[in-house]
């Protein structure tokens, strides 16, 4: 099993830390971001995850979408949403495309991080779009059973871990006696196999990997805890929004159709994800696509903050008209 899901994994594998993050100067032969004339393309860098979510944005490239608007995106691998905020801040990147927490975190330390739009969201029942995973021979089958466990997610202290511990509490088990370690999503199927970690939360294809190799599904988070949970949003900063406000409104624009067409055309993501990920066309096929959709659930962020709260993530819930800036 662990050559078939290291082999599995090592296609889908991507750089993942932002590339060029620390170094503010634009790729050679772009122009600034806000600098676009008249018939030529203004050059953007998007951070986003290189998982099966990413494949709207991908897919909407390759259908021209972004180009009619006038843009020319750079899709800059990164492991979460959190990551990418200090290259928003440093102007390496324009957009970044990841879970709300990084966001809400933000604005609670005033970095003028802002949510503009929503990306896709989870599934309220059926399969879910990512969940908690184990070896067959892991013991693990229910949520309490994470309890003392070590569990690895992309990203320490934001949804995955905080959905976690309250599924595992709602199924009355100890969530503080939880050990979480941070791995890289493509990395999990081999260490998970290698037996660094107990379980794993993770979204398509690597959990489709793991159970297709044997591994069970021990619970889904968000369905359970939040159905129907934001699991991207699109981010930006405040200084973007009042410095180039026209940019943010094609992008936005752009964002908009790009998400309702890919609803529409299912297909066309399944293949960029068997392009971008170097997986398989029958894997792609049987990955759970989440919804994508450009408008903000507000309420559910907002539990999600809550949440944060209670289990003591942050000591207070962000300002949510700052935060939250629907274009």
């Amino acid at each position: 099993m662990k050559k078939a899901l290291a082999a599995a994994a090592l296609g889908a594998a991507a750089v993942l830390v932002l590339s060029g993050c620390t170094d503010s100067a634009a790729p050679e032969g772009s122009a600034d971001p806000s600098e676009g004339s008249s018939g030529e393309l203004t050059p953007v860098r998007v951070a986003a995850l290189p998982i099966a979510e990413t494949g709207a944005l991908w897919a909407a490239i390759d259908e021209g979408i972004f180009e009619e608007h006038g843009l020319d995106i750079e899709v800059v691998p990164a492991q979460g949403g959190a990551n990418a905020i200090p290259a928003l801040l440093s102007g390496d990147i324009q957009f970044a495309i990841g879970q709300p927490f990084g966001p809400i975190r933000a604005d609670l330390q005033d970095l003028g991080v802002v949510v503009v739009g929503d990306y896709a969201n989870s599934l309220d029942e059926g399969t879910d779009v990512n969940a908690v995973v184990a070896s067959a021979d892991s013991g693990i089958t229910r949520p309490a059973d994470l309890a003392g466990k070590k569990v690895s997610v992309n990203t320490i202290g934001a949804a995955g871990d905080l959905t976690i511990r309250k599924a595992v509490e709602d199924d009355g088990g100890d969530p503080s006696t939880i050990e979480f370690v941070e791995v890289a999503f493509p990395d999990v199927p081999a260490q998970l196999e290698a037996g660094t970690m107990d379980a794993a939360w993770v979204p398509d294809p690597f959990r489709g990997m793991i159970l297709g190799e044997g591994g069970v599904s021990v619970v889904q988070p968000y369905q359970v805890t939040i159905p129907g949970l934001t699991v991207l949003t699109n981010i930006t900063t405040q200084e973007m929004l009042d410095n180039d406000a026209e940019l943010v409104e094609s992008y936005s624009a752009a964002m908009e159709e790009a998400l309702a067409w890919a609803n529409d055309n299912e297909e066309a993501v399944r293949d960029a994800i068997a392009t971008n990920l170097e997986i398989p066309a029958e894997a792609a096929a049987g990955i759970t696509l989440p919804v994508f959709t450009w408008e903000l659930t507000i309420e559910d962020i907002q539990t999600l903050g809550e949440m944060a709260v209670t289990f003591g993530y942050i000591d207070a819930e962000p300002d949510y008209d700052r935060l939250i800036q629907q274009q």
